[in-house]
């Protein structure tokens, strides 16, 4: 028996295998077929892609085509697409792009709640324009927080939405988040050794930072609804975790959660997509041209990938997480400096020549004969200043915070 010969595409990196597959491999258990070509139509190839939210502030529109499996590239840039928002009521917003990438920004001071708005875009000599849509309004964020359920739990990042504008229907939301933490160094140190005056120079403050900051953003859209919630309030849904022994948990961590209401059409979109990316090319993924979307060609008959949602506005909630609160697993620190007895002047001045810097002068030792010894401690750059740790040394303007805040 000969294998099935099919191709498939990827979006975005996610293998797409088409169904009449299952319609092939039936066959195949019942006996030995002829060598078959399953090509995808030529219109299922390069399909449009477009990323985006119609919400007040910048607007970013990402538009993209997808790739054949066998190509290098998942996906390619549309750079040369005229892109605008449109309001039922005549406004125009005009979306720049730089020609070198394929984002298409505009900004929208606000977006009235009695007009519907839609993308416009042009591209390739055919126009695609999503559904008019009016744009929903977005509850508050009441609370998040930080739930470990035993002391060998990672904490889970808990959200509660604030009651919603309508407890007789189905709500629906996505969430992003930003997470920020601070990192301080593997050593500090006062001291340097002068290579000039061949001595230990004793200084009043540090000589590298003593702290730094790092930041994260989710790698995707988390979704919700509120139908197994009572009276349709979403509360105190997972939304992620963070790791108990990971640095994020070991000094200060903050979290900045943006909560957006969507329609039931588009969590449906973002249902769909995650199980095409979850299943990886199984039997029952669907076509590209298969998922839901609300983006529509107006000049063809090509099909679109995507979803471009419509908010009044967004709401977002910063939280902090102080590590006595919970059960953390930090390992124990090995003291991984140089240390050297009663170094001579040239052996000092070789370890700074050959990257170590001073950390500890301490000549209070004596030997068993009752002489005075010296003892010091050395480490490289890398060390001592958390900036070679991928940190940044100025401070949030957030950080000074000691509540958490609902904006």
């Amino acid at each position: 028996m000969e294998y099935i010969k099919y191709r498939s595409l990827k979006v975005q990196g996610i293998k797409v295998l088409p169904f009449y597959l299952l319609t092939l491999l039936l066959f195949a258990f019942t006996g030995c077929i002829e060598k078959y070509e399953a090509d995808i139509p030529a219109d299922e190839t390069g399909l449009l892609v477009v990323e985006g939210t119609i919400t007040p502030g910048n607007n970013t529109f990402i538009l993209q085509r997808t790739e054949a499996l066998d190509s290098y590239y998942s996906y390619n840039m549309v750079t040369d697409a005229k892109v605008s928002v449109h309001g039922t009521d005549g406004s125009v917003y005009q979306a720049n792009n730089d020609y070198s990438s394929s984002s298409y920004t505009c900004y929208i001071e606000e977006l009235n709640p009695d007009v519907q708005y839609y993308l416009h875009i042009e591209t390739d000599g055919e126009v695609y324009e999503t559904d008019p849509q009016t744009p929903l309004r977005t509850e508050k964020i009441a609370d998040v927080k930080g739930d470990q359920s035993t002391p060998q739990s990672d904490i889970d990042i808990l959200v509660t939405p604030a009651e919603p504008y309508d407890n007789s229907k189905i709500n629906y939301y996505t969430w992003t988040y930003v997470e920020t933490w601070e990192v301080h160094p593997d050593y500090n140190t006062f001291i340097y050794y002068d290579v000039e005056a061949r001595t230990c120079v004793n200084t009043n403050h540090l000589i590298y930072p003593e702290r730094g900051w790092k930041d994260a953003a989710s790698s995707s859209i988390m979704v919700g609804s509120s139908t197994s919630y009572e009276g349709q309030h979403i509360n105190q849904m997972k939304l992620y975790d963070v790791a108990r022994d990971h640095e994020k948990m070991f000094v200060r961590y903050s979290g900045l959660v943006q909560q957006r209401a969507i329609s039931k059409a588009e969590y449906e979109y973002e249902l769909a997509r995650r199980q095409a990316g979850t299943e990886m090319g199984g039997l029952f993924t669907p076509q590209p041209s298969a998922l839901p979307t609300n983006i529509h060609c107006l000049t063809s008959k090509k099909h679109v990938i995507g979803f471009v949602g419509c908010a009044l506005n967004t709401s977002a909630y910063r939280f902090f997480l102080d590590p006595k609160d919970y059960s953390i697993s930090r390992p124990a620190e090995k003291d991984m400096r140089r240390w050297v007895e009663d170094p001579t002047a040239d052996e000092c001045v070789e370890m700074v020549k050959n990257g170590l810097h001073l950390c500890e002068w301490d000549n209070s030792y004596m030997s068993p004969e009752g002489k005075p010894i010296l003892k010091t401690a050395w480490a490289y750059e890398y060390q001592l200043d958390v900036r070679y740790r991928g940190a940044y040394i100025e401070e949030p303007d957030f950080w000074h915070l000691t509540e958490n805040v609902s904006y």
